[in-house]
């Protein structure tokens, strides 16, 4: 720790710490349940309130969540309330929100508290505040890249969450969970982290530098672990696809042998659930981004914009322009 940062809140402390958390609308309502509801089974294990957090949002409204539910909120977000940590949680159009005065008031809030947090979307505002410059950082896999152009003076990494100093994020609303257990663990003892995720029966904590997978595969007790791999293979090589030759080389099978499993396990042939994997990805780029069509086709490992216009009007029924001006 450089001498002029604050200590870290991820240490061994039993003073109660207070959390501010801003949310804004069109946040998952899970990362909302993965950032607060570890802290109240803490405080109700501990028998105190050593997590004193609340919820606020920019004009003191309700937050509205993807899920169509309203979050209430303690108030309108003040810089100047004195917080010792301060988590931006955001999501769809959380972009849009980085007002000067909204970023302006997140440098204000950060100078005093002790530490200072993005998640999921979120991150995109902290960056934008210039508080991810030198830092290393985080957030949703689908705009890691967008991410990382946006901020060259941050190290972004494809980590479930990272921690820098006093400055952390979180890509979701699992690894904000596993964020909120190791702010636990590390603060009350791992007696205690090991009693909250017991209250939600969660037994897949994982590691902060795991990356954080395209497709959540779950529990997949009773499969065959080679269809795993084959879809984490498949997962990371989206812009230059493997041939299934290759793939089921690299998972020591034969094609058919892989054809076999994907057909008794997924129900389709791993070409099919291969190509579908990219169209998935670029529907999300195609809504999302204002990328062109060109760069989306590359993105996604298709030789050029006309072939990839085809597959996806054949894969969802209309073309990708269609569903951009839709």
């Amino acid at each position: 720790m450089a001498k002029s940062e604050k200590p870290s809140i991820f240490r061994a402390e039993h003073a109660p710490l207070k959390l501010t958390f801003l949310l804004f609308s069109g946040s998952s309502i899970m990362c909302v349940a993965s950032a607060i509801d570890p802290l109240r089974a803490a405080n109700r294990i501990a028998g105190e309130r050593l997590f004193d957090f609340k919820l606020v949002s920019m004009n003191g409204e309700p937050a509205m969540t993807t899920s169509d539910l309203p979050v209430p909120v303690s108030g309108r977000f003040d810089p100047r309330e004195a917080t010792d940590v301060l988590a931006v949680i955001g999501g769809f159009g959380a972009k849009n929100h980085g007002t000067a005065a909204l970023l302006s008031g997140l440098r204000q809030a950060a100078r005093p508290a002790r530490a200072i947090g993005g998640i999921e979307a979120g991150t995109w505002l902290v960056g934008r505040a210039g508080l991810l410059e030198g830092r290393a950082a985080t957030t949703h896999w689908e705009d890691l890249e967008d991410f990382a152009a946006a901020f060259p003076g941050a190290d972004v990494r494809p980590d479930r969450y990272v921690i820098d100093g006093p400055v952390f994020t979180s890509g979701g609303a699992s690894p904000t969970f596993d964020l909120m257990l190791h702010l636990i663990r590390t603060r009350l003892g791992m007696a205690v982290a090991l009693d909250v995720a017991s209250v939600f029966i969660y037994d897949q904590t994982r590691a902060a530098t795991d990356a954080q997978p395209l497709v959540s595969l779950g529990r997949l007790d009773g499969y065959d672990a080679r269809l795993a791999q084959s879809i984490r293979l498949m997962e990371s090589h989206i812009d230059q696809p493997l041939t299934i030759a290759s793939v089921a080389r690299r998972v020591g099978l034969t094609p058919r042998a892989l054809e076999n499993i994907f057909r008794s396990s997924i129900g389709e042939t791993p070409g099919a659930y291969y190509l579908r994997l990219r169209l998935n990805a670029a529907r999300r780029l195609v809504a999302d981004t204002r990328l062109p069509m060109a760069d989306i086709a590359a993105r996604t490992g298709f030789s050029s914009a006309t072939t990839f216009s085809r597959a996806f009007a054949k894969g969802f029924g209309k073309a990708p322009s269609m569903l951009r001006n839709g």
